[in-house]
């Protein structure tokens, strides 16, 4: 078996690019879905814009409510809203430009974080902030605040210099944190409700040669291993830790860190198109085969995670989704949730979120903790203090009695996530009840009296939006 992070978890699924189209010919496409394929949403028609301008006149042509989809990683409906314009923004994928020597770029919102390392490995660039794949759109990824395994980075918020959106009436605006701050900052975590995102300038790093170290980890000492071995290490870029089922006991750290050791693995990127087959079938038998989680924790991980390779950071950061895509999502489909947990209570929400997933039964693939620090820029923040993230990645029958099962137990963990200080992800099925919505973020009314100053209409929204956004 070759070495690939199949089982490695995005924590956060870049979402819907805040966007929408115009010039471009609608299609006859009217049900919109997302990679899960339990959403279907009918709109009204969809287009495709390629062009900043193609937004504006599309939003000044269309009186109804507008929805704006991107890669469509999202998991529960918030690229979509029924009888809306959809706007496609796939299509706008150019680089607009790239300044080496200052060390950032600016692109369309519908780019993938593949096509900006296409663009500046050549020049030994790398990008600051991002999901752990590639795959995703940087539009959308700004929509959900998405956060990757970079130690000490914290949320995309972060690394975004400039926002650039077209608001419900067609005016086009810059946003910075000095210039309408108020906007900039609700744009990140927003999920389309301020405007639809046409471009972004982000802030670049260096492609330097990582190596790869891997630990195992008790349980309760992980926040202290963590502290003492990671983040004080000024050499570690990527880092995360992976819980196992059955016992969710062991964390297993990995990390990557900048070395002076030649590079083992040729390929400065992952190429495009690679036949993930074999990482398919195995996560088919770690799920559904008597004792295919204690083979994956036994032996899969310590033959994939042998040894130290050395790596170019962009090489990385180029995982493929395809790598976890099941070969059908006919019969069952993988679905993620997140919860991020102040770090003076990651061991008693990690144990009480284990004992749920045994006694419910959850058919959990792994858990990825991941680290942040406080988020000072966004106003629906995920990360109001320093936190750990547990990312569960789980399979799921395609039944209705699964959906509402699932539903219970995930109220279960948000319960869980709330009673220790924390905070649930807003990018994956919408099981929360409007009460714990509002207890875990309490900074929605902000949002709403912000959305109403900009979109009064409430035009331009979601299946997220229209179940939970208060009324102004």
């Amino acid at each position: 078996m070759n070495r690939r992070h199949f089982l490695e978890l995005t924590a956060l699924a870049g979402v819907a690019a805040i966007a929408p189209a115009a010039r471009c010919a609608p299609s006859g496409e009217s049900i919109v879905n997302d990679v899960s394929d339990l959403n279907p949403v009918h709109v009204a028609r969809v287009q495709r814009p390629r062009s900043t301008d193609d937004v504006r006149v599309a939003l000044r042509a269309w009186s109804g409510r507008v929805s704006v989809g991107g890669g469509r990683f999202s998991m529960g409906g918030q690229i979509a809203a029924p009888d809306s314009l959809h706007l496609d923004m796939r299509a706008m994928n150019e680089i607009v430009s790239l300044d080496v020597a200052g060390r950032r770029v600016r692109v369309q919102a519908g780019t993938t974080w593949r096509d900006v390392l296409d663009r500046i490995d050549p020049h030994d660039l790398a990008v600051r902030v991002m999901q752990s794949y590639s795959n995703f759109t940087v539009g959308g990824s700004v929509s959900v605040n998405c956060h990757g395994r970079y130690v000490g980075k914290g949320p995309l918020a972060n690394s975004v210099r400039a926002v650039q959106i077209v608001t419900v009436d067609g005016e086009v605006l810059e946003l910075t944190r000095e210039r309408d701050s108020e906007c900039f900052a609700g744009v990140f975590g927003g999920y389309g409700g301020l405007g639809v995102i046409t471009e972004v300038e982000l802030d670049l790093d260096t492609n330097d040669a990582i190596e790869r170290r891997v630990h195992d980890v008790r349980l309760g000492d992980y926040p202290a291993f963590f502290r003492e071995t990671i983040l004080r290490d000024p050499r570690v870029v990527l880092h995360n830790a992976d819980l196992t089922p059955p016992s969710f006991a062991w964390p297993r750290a990995i990390s990557w860190m900048t070395t002076d050791r030649q590079v083992t693995v040729a390929d400065r990127l992952i190429p495009r198109g690679l036949d993930y087959s074999l990482e398919q079938n195995a996560i088919w038998v770690m799920t559904e085969l008597p004792g295919g989680k204690l083979l994956r924790e036994g032996i899969v991980d310590r033959i994939n995670l042998a040894g130290k390779p050395v790596v170019w950071r962009n090489h990385e950061a180029s995982l493929d989704t395809a790598s976890l895509e099941p070969r059908t999502r006919s019969m069952s489909t993988y679905l993620l949730q997140e919860y991020f947990i102040p770090v003076g209570n990651f061991v008693p929400f990690a144990r009480r979120m284990a004992a749920i997933l045994r006694e419910r039964g959850v058919n959990a693939l792994n858990v990825s903790i991941r680290h942040s620090p406080p988020d000072t820029q966004s106003l629906m923040r995920w990360a109001p203090t320093e936190v750990f993230s547990f990312v569960l990645y789980y399979k799921q029958l395609h039944t209705e009695a699964a959906s509402r099962a699932a539903s219970a137990w995930t109220r279960l963990l948000i319960d869980a996530a709330l009673a220790n200080g924390g905070r649930y992800y807003l990018p994956y099925r919408r099981d929360a009840t409007g009460a714990q919505f509002a207890k875990a973020y309490p900074e929605a009314g902000k949002f709403a009296a912000l959305k109403a100053r900009v979109d009064p209409g409430r035009r331009l929204t979601n299946l997220l939006w229209d179940q939970y956004l208060p009324r102004r």
